[in-house]
């Protein structure tokens, strides 16, 4: 059985990322299925293949339909069907945002 080293709590959320590299390169911007996520970072499927180590800006729909405005920083991929599997930090969340997920998962969880 595989351990889990996560240090926070995760949470399922339905909802999209729209995210876009920041050194300019691949401008486009794609459409993301959030996995999960936590204080510290989130896990999300998405067709097109990122770059590990890279960080992309982020624009995160919550489920009180507000948008956080975030840097995620690729620490892991996973080959899936249909595409890929990502895990990621995120990098200088402002407190407040990152204390919004975790009120969530308080009410969540209750």
């Amino acid at each position: 059985m595989q351990q889990d080293r996560r240090k926070n709590r995760r949470t399922d959320l339905d909802s999209k990322l729209v995210i876009k590299r920041l050194d300019g390169h691949n401008g486009s911007q794609v459409t993301i299925n959030i996995v999960d996520v936590s204080k510290k970072g989130i896990g999300f499927e998405c067709a097109e293949p990122l770059q590990i180590g890279e960080v992309y800006e982020a624009y995160l729909t919550i489920w009180t339909k507000e948008v956080i405005h975030a840097f995620l920083q690729i620490v892991r991929i996973e080959l899936r069907p249909g595409g890929y599997g990502y895990g990621a930090i995120f990098i200088g969340m402002p407190e407040m945002d990152s204390a919004r997920i975790e009120v969530y998962q308080t009410v969540n969880d209750d």
